[in-house]
């Protein structure tokens, strides 16, 4: 009987070990891409935002067009066709 009963309390212990935890702290998703949610919804379609990125020295995004002969870095632009930069900081 003994043996039935710290079998039973093993079994118990280790099924309450597998129960799912919840965190406390909300965790908000990781964006997969590398710039601002606002530069993207102005982006235009057929870009890879994904390798999409700042440049400082000119203050506007670029991205890696992989072409069928190289991989050329060109102008993020928006639907419009325009370039997305920053505005000049006065």
């Amino acid at each position: 009987m003994q043996k039935r009963t710290a079998a039973i309390a093993v079994t118990l212990f280790v099924l309450a070990g597998c129960a799912a935890q919840t965190p406390d702290v909300a965790v908000e998703e990781a964006s997969p891409y590398a710039i601002p949610p606002e530069v993207i919804a102005l982006a235009g379609p057929n870009q890879d935002l994904f390798s999409a990125e700042f440049d400082a020295t000119d203050g506007c995004y670029w991205y890696y067009h992989a072409g069928q002969v190289e991989t050329t870095r060109v102008p993020l632009r928006a639907a419009n066709g325009n370039q997305i930069c920053n505005a000049p900081s006065a």
